[in-house]
């Protein structure tokens, strides 16, 4: 069994074991992943979520991926799997999210928004962005976690764990 046969195998057995065990955390928010890699990232957003109490994570154009990064937290976090961006935006539309998405050119930085009470942080590929045109998606506001330093942009999984944080401590870890 090669490394990918053995991900995917391994993929699908945590997947049972989610929908059997996960519950949403005590936080109003959840992260959509939109067409990450299915290498490390998703799995350390997820292990992320369970630490700051997410709601819920949205993978979103990706047909598996790693679950060893998320160190056992596959469990105990909902997730869901979404074939196209428009599908998970629609549906968390319709259960009253407010959309965030990160842009290195953004006027408003992470640390001036005040969250309203449910929020869907939408993080895109490392390299192509997001699989959506931001006009078609108007109601999306976009935000940046300044940075000090000359790198373009920071690890999907950290700008995920930054996003998280910020909203829990904009809520002074309080549920």
């Amino acid at each position: 069994m090669n490394k990918r046969q053995y991900m995917l195998k391994t993929f699908e057995r945590q997947k049972l074991l989610n929908k059997m065990m996960a519950s949403p955390g005590p936080y109003p928010f959840v992260i959509i992943l939109d067409h990450l890699k299915v290498d490390f990232n998703i799995g350390k957003i997820i292990r992320s979520a369970e630490a700051f109490g997410a709601f819920g994570v949205d993978v979103v154009g990706t047909p598996f991926f790693d679950p060893m990064p998320a160190k056992g937290c596959m469990k105990r976090v909902p997730w869901t799997m979404t074939k196209t961006f428009h599908e998970s935006y629609q549906r968390h539309l319709d259960q009253g999210y407010t959309f965030y998405a990160f842009d290195a050119e953004a006027e408003v930085g992470i640390h001036e928004t005040n969250f309203p009470e449910k929020v869907a942080f939408v993080l895109g590929h490392e390299g192509s962005g997001f699989s959506f045109k931001k006009e078609h998606y108007p109601a999306i506001k976009f935000i940046k976690i300044p940075q000090i330093g000359m790198v373009e942009s920071l690890n999907v999984s950290v700008a995920a764990s930054i996003a998280m944080y910020e909203f829990a401590r904009a809520r002074n870890f309080q549920t």
